[in-house]
């Protein structure tokens, strides 16, 4: 795919949603560094829920802790792999007020070395929380990026690199909230809805769907 065909791509799908963003609901970078990491195998809805229930009584590190494990349980037990989520945040919570003062750390390092942090989570907390112009390549993303040509590539940090590389920077900020919408809504993974898509004409997959 050539370089004035990405730029139009994402012309496009800014001109449908001009200020994407996670629709994870968080006000401050911790609630959302503990909303991406309760999210994982679950659904942002089912996040939300647990949130609404979680925030209003423990929204800091160290509120958090003063629930004690099974406190924290309790809030989030309706998501999935809470018992893992759960240890892996109250040790989280422990490092952050150990080594950053309760605060979250603003550098990839620092981040990935929180419990339960991988590369993807750390760019979602660089991006959303502090406007790096980052890209956190899930399995939506992935599957847009080498379906549609923008960037393939045999594993995510792959096609993250690919993506950093080859996304006009005007548009490298909002870039991993589109593609992710756009996985999650129409660029589905079984059956891609290609006849409903703002971008079918510049798309380079070969086995576009016809409308139902």
């Amino acid at each position: 795919m050539n370089a004035q065909k990405r730029h139009a791509i994402f012309a496009r799908l800014r001109e449908h949603n001009p200020e994407p963003t996670t629709e994870l609901n968080w006000s401050t970078p911790f609630e959302l560094l503990t909303a991406v990491l309760l999210s994982a195998q679950a659904t942002d809805v089912g996040v939300n829920k647990a949130c609404a229930r979680l925030f209003p009584v423990a929204n800091t590190p160290q509120a958090i802790l003063d629930l004690g494990l099974d406190g924290l349980k309790e809030h989030i037990k309706t998501i999935g792999l809470y018992n893992t989520k759960a240890e892996n945040l109250m040790k989280t919570c422990r490092l952050l007020i150990d080594r950053h003062d309760g605060e979250v750390p603003r550098t990839r390092a620092a981040l990935e070395a929180l419990p339960g942090v991988g590369r993807k989570t750390a760019n979602v907390i660089l991006n959303t929380a502090f406007g790096e112009p980052t890209i956190a390549v899930d399995t939506h993303i992935f599957r847009v990026a080498n379906r549609t040509g923008l960037a393939r590539g045999k594993d995510v940090v792959e096609v993250e690199q690919k993506l950093m590389r080859h996304v006009p920077t005007e548009f490298r900020q909002d870039a991993h909230h589109w593609l992710i919408l756009h996985g999650r809504y129409t660029c589905v993974a079984r059956k891609p809805r290609c006849g409903s898509c703002v971008i079918e004409d510049l798309c380079e997959y070969p086995d576009k769907t016809e409308p139902a």
